[in-house]
């Protein structure tokens, strides 16, 4: 079944809101063999009106969002009323819900909220236990086929919940038996371009029968996407992990600070961090991780050699013979960060950023990654990254997690 994408408002136009639907609404679909094959964004107003009649004319699943609201830019609701000749009828229940909503909240209604119970003849009203204005499901015939049309709120606290609770379950009715299932396995590879992980895999990946290849290239790390019946992806992944063994760092589509919190919360292990030339972005990328607060204990952002020595017992002296950019200075952190937190582990960077500060010994881009263990071995390694000061940061970042997760994963 084709699936066609609306997403209205002028505010994502304008740059000032991110557009997530998309990503939540391909997520959902995908496990049910269902894939968007267009999506488009409209400002509030007449395009709408043209995105849905040339959507509706060409899809058998059409999802819209956005523009369900009391406010005089929200005009969804009436536009798919007119394309489809369905007039509006208001819904007491639906006021009654809305009515309720805003005596808990101590809030005024308007006469314009009351816009939001009007409900196009023949609809399904979908509940919005998040907000006020709830979503519309409505069939269409035209040209001797069906059209499914769900109207769904803007803001993505609304349309998440409401997308997985009531969506989806119809449209699994709807391809129940039907649907080609496929799987996607994503292949995290860190530390190689896109063109060296294709020449490696590329060739021979290709060569499988239905499978559908795809790369996507962020810096320092490549995505393998590999989508295609279970037998294939098998084949599939014996030949990426052959090729490229241990510049992988996860195979199930999870990033990289996901897959450390899980393997540490999994071991019930603890981490501290021991952060220079990141400036806390390591601690940024583990706090990002729900459920982080279980595993992570603390970080310390030691910028000046002063701080290393107070903060982390780094002896002066180690710093004055082999300088803060070194695989000692390294160890010395981590081990630090270790005792101090009473953690299982600890991580540790110091590096040159640039543009300035490198010498012929020690260039701009080199840094140092330390890490400790609770039964005193400590790791080192030391790399180059050729980038620009906030790339350098994010690629220590993401090398140093890296380091943590195949030592996780090899114990």
């Amino acid at each position: 079944m084709n699936v066609e994408v609306v997403n209205t408002g002028t505010e994502i136009l304008l740059g000032s809101v991110i557009n997530t639907h998309l990503a939540t609404l391909a997520a959902g679909l995908f496990p049910l063999g269902l894939r968007i094959k267009r999506q488009v964004t409209v400002p509030d107003g007449d395009a709408i009106r043209e995105a849905l009649a040339t959507a509706l004319a060409r899809a058998e699943i059409v999802i819209a969002t956005g523009g369900l609201g009391p406010t005089t830019d929200d005009f969804t609701r009436e536009i798919t009323a007119e394309l489809l000749g369905r007039p509006l009828h208001f819904n007491q229940e639906i006021m009654n819900v809305i009515a309720a909503r805003f005596a808990l909240r101590g809030f005024t209604l308007t006469e314009r909220i009351s816009r939001q119970a009007q409900v196009p003849e023949g609809a399904t009203v979908l509940p919005n236990d998040n907000g006020t204005a709830p979503g519309l499901y409505l069939t269409h015939e035209t040209n001797g086929r069906t059209v499914h049309l769900f109207l769904l709120p803007g803001p993505p606290r609304e349309l998440k919940p409401m997308f997985e609770e009531s969506v989806l379950p119809i449209l699994r009715g709807l391809v129940s038996g039907t649907a080609a299932i496929n799987e996607c396995r994503i292949y995290h590879v860190l530390g190689m371009g896109e063109s060296n992980v294709e020449a490696l895999v590329g060739e021979a990946l290709l060569a499988l029968p239905g499978l559908e290849l795809g790369y996507c290239a962020r810096p320092g790390e490549v995505d393998i996407r590999c989508i295609g019946p279970a037998e294939t992806l098998e084949a599939a992944e014996k030949i990426v992990v052959e090729a490229l063994g241990g510049q992988i760092v996860t195979r199930d589509g999870r990033n990289l600070e996901q897959a450390v919190v899980q393997a540490l919360t999994r071991r019930k292990e603890t981490l501290a961090l021991a952060e220079s030339c990141t400036g806390g972005g390591l601690a940024n990328h583990v706090t990002n991780v729900s459920g982080a607060s279980a595993v992570f204990l603390a970080g310390y952002v030691t910028y000046a050699n002063e701080a290393k020595t107070r903060d982390l017992e780094v002896d002066a002296a180690l710093i004055a013979t082999h300088g803060a950019v070194s695989r000692e200075v390294a160890a010395a952190m981590a081990e630090g960060a270790l005792r101090r937190a009473g953690s299982d582990w600890a991580l540790a960077t110091t590096g040159i950023a640039g543009p300035t500060g490198g010498t012929e010994a020690k260039p701009v881009g080199t840094v140092c990654i330390a890490l400790a263990r609770r039964d005193g071995s400590t790791t080192v390694e030391q790399h180059r990254f050729f980038r620009d000061r906030e790339l350098f940061k994010d690629l220590a970042a993401r090398t140093a997690l890296a380091l943590l997760l195949r030592k996780l994963e090899s114990i």
